[in-house]
């Protein structure tokens, strides 16, 4: 079945030796995003790049870097991106964040031959009352 819905995508830039509380700050930002309840988020890990400082941070064997740049994505409805954002502030010291209106795709499982249901798909809700 295949759903769709608008919503929000946060996208934070940050260095991978950022840190929050000790944390690496986009192990704490996953974390976060989870606890508060958002749909998803993901952690993308660059090979290569600059920020404002215009120094290249790279994998090559020849330069290496201990600060590769690292992405952070979140997307959900409006409303829980707006809930969430006021408190990056405490959070996120340095860094770049951008956010757009994107379409979500949802696609998900379809019953099993026969009409069955296959052992990860979940059982309708009912409301008895």
């Amino acid at each position: 079945m295949k759903k769709e819905s608008d919503a929000v995508l946060l996208r934070i830039f940050i260095g991978e030796s950022d840190k929050h509380k000790g944390v690496p700050l986009s192990k704490y930002l996953v974390e976060f995003f989870k606890k508060e309840g958002l749909a998803g988020a993901t952690v993308l890990r660059g090979i290569s790049g600059f920020g404002k400082s215009s120094k290249l941070h790279t994998t090559s064997i020849l330069r290496l870097s201990d600060d590769l740049p690292i992405v952070v994505e979140v997307v959900d409805r409006k409303e829980n991106i707006e809930r969430v954002k006021p408190k990056l502030d405490d959070v996120i010291e340095e860094g770049l964040i951008t956010e757009e209106e994107v379409k979500i795709i949802l696609y998900e499982g379809r019953p099993a031959a026969g009409g069955c249901m296959s052992s990860n798909e979940s059982v309708p809700r009912v409301d008895i009352s």
